[in-house]
This record gives structure tokens, C-alpha cells and sequence, in this order.
């Protein structure tokens, strides 16, 4: 009887413990080198008013240099402001454990593009790419996030994570808060 209650055990500890398989959107490796990128994963999501908007992220190895993808949607019939990307920008997390981690952005100045759609709605789409600095990987690895920073052109905004939420646009759940926890080893 012991025999069968520790194995059950076991087995159950097993599932609990067993990592996610890493999900890429491309990994390729050709003669100018190699790329591995994740897929998309939705960080932040507000509705209220008739505006939307979401925060996506996605790590991405480009010949051994990693690096955060960010991608801001908004939707809204009101004006939306356009938060712009300069080699100046920052992306700073807060984790669990009180320290800070700073992400720079890449030499690349990008304001986002806007598209109308046909139901009178302002689009705004903008994408940055953010390198991680030498020490910053095992902190991200052993602590969840609880904040996030952006240093835009000429504005800085703050993204508090949330533990766990349902999505209402894709009705899925997410896990913010340990999103590098679960996923930089995709890219190691």
C-alpha cells in the first residue's frame, strides 16, 4: 500500500513540476546565422470607455543576442496619443524581490502606425525591441515581475502586472508576473 501512495505521489509531483514546452513563431538557423523568437504573449489588457488597449511581449535570439519584443495595441474613437521609441528609451522591471532590471532599447526611432479601421476605430500599433543587460537574466529567472517602466521619447508610463487574468479578447488566462520565469529559458 506505502508502494502505490508513493508512486502516486511521484507521479503527481512530476505533472506539478514539469516545465512548459518552449512555443516558437519562427526558429530558423540559414547561412546569414540563426533566429529563434517566441510567440506572442499577452501581458497587459484594458478596456474601459470604448478604448482598448493590450501589451504584448515576445523573447527573441538573433545569433546569441537576446532580446524583448514589446508591441502596444490600441484601439479607441477618441484621439490616441503616439508614444515614441529613440535610442534613449528604457524598459525597467520591478521584481518581487525589490530590484530593478533595465532593458535598453535598440538605435531604432519608431512612433507606431495608425490605421482607421471601417468601424470608425483609431488603431495604433507600435513595436519596440529592447536588449537585456549582462546580469540581468538570473534575476529575471528566480523572481516574478510586479511592475513595469517605459521610458518613451518624451513620456514614461507604468504597467502594474497582475498575477493571473482573463483575457476578454482572446478568453484566455495569463500569467504576467512570471512570464520571464517561464519563458527565458527559450532562449538560453
Amino acid at each position: 500500500m506505502k508502494y502505490v501512495i508513493t508512486l502516486t505521489l511521484l507521479f503527481f509531483s512530476l505533472h506539478i513540476f514539469a516545465q512548459k514546452p518552449c512555443d516558437y513563431s519562427a526558429n530558423v538557423t540559414d547561412s546569414l546565422g540563426t533566429y529563434k523568437s517566441t510567440k506572442e504573449y499577452m501581458i497587459s489588457e484594458k478596456n474601459f470607455a470604448g478604448n482598448s488597449s493590450y501589451i504584448f511581449y515576445s523573447l527573441a535570439l538573433t545569433d546569441g543576442l537576446p532580446t524583448l519584443s514589446v508591441q502596444f495595441l490600441q484601439k479607441s474613437k477618441d484621439f490616441l496619443k503616439a508614444n515614441c521609441f529613440d535610442e534613449n528609451s528604457k524598459l525597467f522591471l520591478q521584481l518581487n524581490n525589490g530590484k530593478i532590471i533595465t532593458l535598453i532599447h535598440i538605435n531604432q526611432e519608431n512612433c507606431g502606425t495608425l490605421i482607421r479601421d471601417d468601424k470608425g476605430f483609431d488603431n495604433r500599433i507600435n513595436s519596440g525591441i529592447f536588449m537585456f543587460t549582462k546580469d540581468s537574466f538570473e534575476e529575471l529567472k528566480n523572481s516574478p515581475v510586479s511592475m513595469m517602466r517605459i521610458k518613451y521619447l518624451t513620456d514614461t508610463e507604468d504597467y502594474i502586472f497582475k498575477k493571473e487574468f482573463k483575457s476578454e479578447l482572446t478568453n484566455e488566462i495569463y500569467n504576467p508576473e512570471t512570464y520571464f520565469i517561464d519563458n527565458l529559458k527559450c532562449i538560453e
